[in-house]
């Protein structure tokens, strides 16, 4: 069992000789002091779900069909199974105890308790968030955190939301909140919540709404405790438990307090104060059970109070719907404000602490808290952020930061439990165990999870995805290496990686492939940590060797050295599912997962020569990874399988090409990020290597003496710091070609970074696949085609992650074989630059998605995002941008890879 929880106390000192010496703020030395998992510090976060409903964990359905099986209209009650949701939430990191902020505006017809938005099935363009809100602020360790949630006056449009999407087709935009012209006017109340930690485990909590409308309006705030369910399901008999602790005459007493006892957390108490107009909340407690009687007709309830109590209270004066005796599993301080008016806030306070309240517990210290610790984040940004970054860059990576950090989420999945069943449940349908059709994740009974894990995005994505996850930690580390280290061993752990090998792709299907960009994060990782956790890199180094392993023998089926990927992360990228299993033999080698293959040889490779420097005993599996890659490198030079090349001489781009078990074969000439990937396969030997590595320096001296056919992927520069080794896929004629399609306006290059598909197919591509008419066109914005649930377009958006590879690879060709690399930039122009120009100018060009125009309005803002300083003080980080004006698309709450952009502004070269 992890350890319980520290006793109370203020900041404690770090312990001598815990960490290398660095940044000495306040928040530096908790971070110190907070090395793993079970930390004093760490108990406590944002670490909530925005989404539990929808969810594959919460779904027991015989065919399948997360969404519905627990639907949103079914969330407020129904029990969840593995997990809980809310609005600006926080939990434990076990996810025992929960807090979250719900509020009605007395229009709604239910207590607005987590976020809508639609399914799959109902959004014209895949599911869809119809809420607006925002991280503001964070701490990595949540010594303090804000958030902001925008909520309506008018009564929410629900049915309106759901019935103006059905009837919009995938040639038309997303029919979204604003569109309601429920805001106009200003007409919102923005509500505030922050949490300030005096403590480890004793949290003062402020939530503040402001009335922006131009008429005064009624609110009521909503606060509530509740334990998740663990005792329903035939597992846990244990039974917490929150009660009303009787008020008592201090003058400087809480106006109410809930007690809550768990048999692993201990005791806890939530204060309440008394509201500005002088009235103490209601105490409404009910019991977190599902209203069986009201959702499936049963004969009883498993509580006569069940958890959507509070909101039929609250919404609709159900009298006695909440127990009389003030106990139960889930409880809520009502405050009403009649009338707030305009321009004007309303404040409540809450502290929840382990043991007991002090005697004066929203006095001077409660106060000074969050004063205390707001200027220890303001510290903790300026020693993090570059000094040189602008005031617009600093906010846009404060925010960034924010929204990762409030992207932590406890989750929990055990596969094999959650396909048998519970014992104190119906026994699930036999087809979910079923390999088809409806059977999921059957291959993967081992893999059982219940860890704070960075989401991709909180409703949208509420749910691990491993590349992503990768993606999220390079920017992790600046400001919680410890935390980012431990992610990415983790989805490596036995617990995770399933025993052939295969990383855990995301939950939907756990066995699709995701592609392999782990050792790359994980160098980026121990190099913003200080290059000092060797640890770290072996820990990680020795779980994906066996990865690596699974890649070569189940996408390299004739060991060709030409790699069948799949998925890959680039959904509709050609013009076909590359998922699906192709007919007649046929077999699609991919320029993307050949390049993939490449660029985790090379990652290996440089954290192999790393540990080779420390130990000898490492200098062998380095060899084995500049062989392996010299060997792919080869085979995307000259022939493949069936004496097919990749590289497409006529055209200067590199393809995937559909090879017949009769050797025929022919290029799918579509040029997509798919040809520009061979790039990110780039590295450069450090000039200590041949002192340090003897087995490693002698192997490639014999290689080049032997083998020269095998060494045309190696390039020796001379520069000013001594000779330069460069390993590259891509080099010479190949290079400066693919380049000039990069930099073409035409082509990929937009205003905003890469497009994924170039701009020249703005009239469709018509082309024969295996005697079919096929065809593709550049699609800058929103999906336009049913493939991955119409939700996911690689057909000419710019994505923020392949952007930053490829800045990354461009920067690291400029410190070898192309350093004297010279482009016309952009294409057509005229103007011939040093290659590091241009991944500077590429830089700019994602930063400046953020960045605010004269309007204050930034071109990555979506379209939906109204005008004016209420909404342009808040930068939104979309999952991808349109590939011509920049403007966000996807999920709209991706601070999990968009949160990059933080990296590129902090470790912008001097």
């Amino acid at each position: 069992m992890p350890p319980s929880p520290a006793a109370p106390g203020e900041d404690r000192p770090v312990a001598p000789g815990s960490r290398p010496a660095g940044p000495t703020t306040a928040e530096h030395r908790r971070l110190a002091e907070s090395a793993g998992a079970a930390a004093p510090w760490r108990l406590w976060g944002p670490y909530l779900a925005g989404r539990q409903w929808g969810t594959v964990r919460e779904d027991y359905s015989a065919d399948g069909d997360a969404w519905s099986y627990l639907s949103f209209e079914q969330s407020h009650a129904r029990a969840y199974r593995w997990g809980e949701d809310g609005i600006a939430g926080l939990c434990d990191r076990f996810g025992f105890l929960n807090f979250g902020v719900a509020m009605w505006n007395g229009h709604d017809d239910r207590l607005k308790e987590r976020y809508f938005g639609l399914t799959n099935a109902q959004g014209n363009h895949g599911e869809d968030a119809k809420e607006y809100w925002w991280p503001l602020d964070a701490t990595p360790t949540h010594s303090w955190a804000s958030h902001l949630y925008r909520y309506p006056q008018a009564a929410f449009p629900y049915d309106e939301l759901v019935a103006a999407s059905a009837a919009r087709g995938r040639d038309v935009t997303e029919f979204e909140l604003a569109d309601t012209g429920i805001f106009d006017g200003d007409r919102f109340f923005d509500v505030e919540t922050i949490y300030a930690k005096r403590a480890p485990d004793d949290i003062c909590i402020r939530v503040t709404a402001t009335n922006r409308g131009p008429e005064a309006a009624p609110l009521h705030l909503v606060p509530q405790l509740w334990f998740r369910n663990t005792w329903s399901w035939g597992r846990d008999d244990r039974h917490p438990l929150i009660t009303v602790r009787p008020a008592t005459e201090s003058a400087n007493a809480p106006a109410a307090v809930l007690q809550a006892v768990h048999s692993y957390l201990g005791r806890y108490v939530l204060a309440a104060s008394v509201a500005a107009t002088g009235e103490p909340p209601e105490v409404l407690v009910c019991d977190n059970e599902t209203n069986s009687i009201a959702l499936f007709g049963t004969a009883a309830n498993p509580s006569p109070y069940p958890k959507d109590a509070v909101g039929r209270t609250v919404v609709h004066g159900v009298a006695g719907a909440c127990n009389p005796a003030g106990i139960g599993t889930k409880a809520a301080l009502w405050y009403r404000f009649e009338a707030v008016p305009s321009g004007q806030s309303v404040s409540v306070e809450l502290r929840l602490r382990a043991g007991g309240l002090p005697d004066d517990p929203f006095g001077a210290d409660f106060a000074a808290t969050f004063e205390r610790r707001r200027a220890d984040a303001d510290e903790f940004y300026a020693s993090v952020i570059p000094a040189a970054a602008s005031d617009d860059d600093r906010l846009v990576a404060r925010r960034a930061f924010a929204g990762l950090l409030w992207g932590k989420q406890v989750y929990r999945y055990d596969v094999r439990e959650w396909l048998d069943g519970d014992p104190a449940q119906p026994a699930p349908p036999a087809q979910r165990c079923a390999a088809e059709p409806t059977g999921r994740n059957t291959a993967w009974t081992h893999l059982s999870l219940a860890d704070v894990i960075s989401m991709p995005d909180e409703w949208e994505y509420p749910w691990f995805a491993c590349w992503d996850l990768a993606f999220h930690c390079v920017t992790l580390a600046h400001v919680d290496p410890d935390f980012a280290k431990e992610q990415l061993v983790l989805m490596c752990r036995e617990w995770a990686m399933n025993p052939d090998g295969q990383l855990p792709a995301y939950e939907w299907n756990f066995s699709d492939v995701n592609p392999p960009v782990h050792a790359w994060a994980a160098w980026q990782v121990y190099v913003a940590d200080g290059c000092r956790d060797t640890d770290f890199l072996i820990r990680v180094f020795t779980k994906l060797i066996g990865n690596f392993a699974w890649w070569v023998n189940r996408k390299d089926p004739d060991g060709s050295d030409l790699f069948e990927g799949g998925f890959l992360g680039m959904d509709n990228i050609g013009f076909f599912d590359r998922s699906a299993p192709l007919a007649n033999g046929l077999r699609l080698e991919q320029s993307d997962a050949t390049s993939w293959m490449a660029f985790y040889c090379l990652g290996m490779l440089r954290i192999a020569l790393e540990l080779a420097r420390r130990d000898p005993a490492w200098d062998g599996l380095a060899t084995k990874f500049l062989e392996h890659f010299l060997s792919i490198a080869e085979a995307m030079r000259t022939f493949g399988s069936q004496q097919v090349s990749l590289w497409d001489e006529q055209d200067g781009f590199f393809y995937d090409v559909l090879v017949a078990p009769d050797g025929s074969y022919e290029p799918l000439r579509v040029r997509s990020a798919v040809g520009l990937l061979p790039l990110l396969a780039v590295a450069v030997s450090p000039e200590w290597v041949a002192r340090e590595v003897p087995d490693f320096t002698a192997r490639l001296a014999w290689l080049r003496s032997h083998r020269p056919d095998l060494t045309d992927a190696l390039v020796t520069s001379r520069g000013a710091d001594g000779t330069h080794h460069t390993l590259a896929l891509v080099t010479g004629e190949q290079l400066t070609r693919v380049l000039a399609r990069l930099v073409d306006q035409a082509e990929f290059l937009s205003p905003y970074g890469i497009r994924s598909l170039s701009a020249a197919y703005r009239e469709p591509l018509t082309a024969g696949v295996d005697g079919r008419q096929m065809s593709i066109q550049y699609n800058p914005g929103e999906s336009d085609t049913g493939l991955f649930g119409g939700n996911s377009n690689w057909r000419g958006p710019v994505w923020f992650p392949i952007n930053v590879l490829l800045v990354d690879a461009i920067e690291t060709y400029c410190e070898g074989a192309g350093a004297d690399v010279r482009v016309e930039f952009p294409a057509g122009s005229g103007e011939v630059v040093a290659l590091h120009k241009v991944a500077v100018a590429l830089r700019e060009r994602l930063v400046a998605l953020f960045r605010p125009g004269a309007d204050g309005r930034r071109p990555g803002d979506p379209r939906d995002h109204g005008a004016g300083p209420l909404w342009t003080a808040h930068p939104t980080f979309s999952e991808y941008f349109h590939g011509d004006t920049g403007a966000g698309l996807g999920a709209s709450h991706q601070t999990g890879w968009t949160a990059l952009v933080a990296h590129l502004i902090c470790a912008r070269p001097a």
